[in-house]
């Protein structure tokens, strides 16, 4: 469960980050009430859950009553990534001179927290990543052990923190770990972290990501209304029973496990773009496959699909017969290519190919993944 900016704010300062003076509106009189009461000039944030949300304009700054105005006004009702913006974060603006990054995650391999740090700030870490990895700095975290504050400082040292702040920021990191664990999260982030002008540390932004396992044991830590406004996709995803999360590219993804469809999106994203992650987990039945061709087909501008499927208990070929059910009824015209291994595994190829998906029989992911390419080409 994704929370939004102004409830991971909230969570944030009650650990003892630092965070901008903050109000939360829902109409175009209220933010001006807000930034006035906060103080001018202010920054109008939009409350979504989707990604990019500044490289979209829905983050502006104002300086007048008038400028409050017209921005709320213009970003209430509108539509950030495809998602409606229903309310808006007035916070005070922060004048600063440094942007950092700090980060937690679960690290896909060893299922450990990872901690990443960089001076990087305030930038698409994703970008960062891949086009300049040295600039990211991480940490595994023993989950018995926890984190300490003196591997917290070493890693800042190393990620090339400014000397002054490193003593701070260690804390706030530390803090930021005490969320992480608190809320069995996923994902935990402040970017940017600035340093402002009189050498104060401030978070900007708040982002929390929770495990959904742990919802109900959380119970009363989370946010009253917890119902979360996913994109459409996102929720016809969970009511039919897969893992789905949205991306911004044109190739669909199937996939019969978690590690299975991270793999498959990091191959596939080398040469073209995802246009979703989807894992089904351990229960396929025609149904459920069926459903998922129509899932993923209801994203607009999807020029492919890429099926990878493993039966290790799963019945892959009872999935096979969904995808190809949906196929001959909506004549689908754009290319499928699938790699499908483990139990019963010629029969789902045999069932496949009847549907016109393109087979590849080989282990090796890459090897469907050049199929498509040239596919497409």
């Amino acid at each position: 469960m994704k929370l939004y900016e102004h409830e991971s704010s909230e969570i944030f300062s009650r650990f003892g980050i630092r965070m901008p003076e903050r109000i939360l509106v829902a109409t175009a009189d209220e933010a001006v009430l807000a930034a006035e009461k906060i103080g001018l000039p202010v920054v109008v944030k939009a409350q979504v859950l989707a990604g990019g949300r500044g490289l979209a304009g829905g983050v502006k700054a104002a300086a007048t009553p008038g400028e409050v105005f017209a921005v709320a006004t213009a970003l209430l009702g509108s539509k950030i990534r495809d998602s409606i913006v229903r309310d808006v974060m007035v916070a005070r603006k922060i004048a600063y001179r440094n942007e950092l990054y700090l980060g937690i995650t679960i690290d896909g391999y060893s299922g450990r927290p990872t901690i990443m740090a960089s001076t990087r700030g305030g930038m698409n870490i994703e970008e960062v990543a891949r086009q300049t990895p040295g600039e990211i700095s991480s940490l595994q975290i023993d989950v018995e052990r926890g984190l300490f504050a003196f591997q917290a400082r070493k890693l800042l040292k190393t990620a090339g923190f400014p000397t002054r702040q490193i003593e701070d920021c260690a804390g706030t990191l530390l803090r930021l770990y005490q969320v992480f664990q608190a809320y069995e999260a996923l994902a935990a982030e402040i970017n940017p972290l600035v340093v402002c002008n009189n050498e104060e540390l401030m978070a900007l932004d708040a982002k929390l990501e929770i495990d959904d396992s742990s919802l109900f044991r959380l119970g009363r830590q989370l946010p009253k209304n917890h119902d979360r406004d996913e994109s459409c996709l996102e929720k016809v995803g969970r009511e039919i029973g897969v893992t789905y999360v949205e991306l911004d590219g044109d190739i669909g993804i199937i996939s019969s496990g978690a590690g299975l469809g991270m793999a498959t999106m990091d191959i596939i994203g080398q040469r073209l773009q995802p246009a979703n992650f989807l894992e089904t987990g351990g229960a396929i039945t025609e149904d459920l496959l069926y459903k998922t061709m129509t899932l993923i087909m209801k994203k607009k501008g999807i020029r492919a699909i890429f099926i990878n499927l493993y039966g290790g208990i799963n019945p892959i070929h009872e999935g096979a017969k969904g995808i190809v059910r949906y196929i001959k009824e909506h004549d689908v015209k754009i290319p499928l290519v699938a790699k499908a291994l483990g139990n019963h595994q010629e029969e789902t190829w045999e069932i496949l190919r009847s549907g016109g998906v393109h087979v590849v029989t080989e282990a090796a992911t890459e090897t469907a993944v050049e199929k498509l390419i040239e596919l497409l080409q």
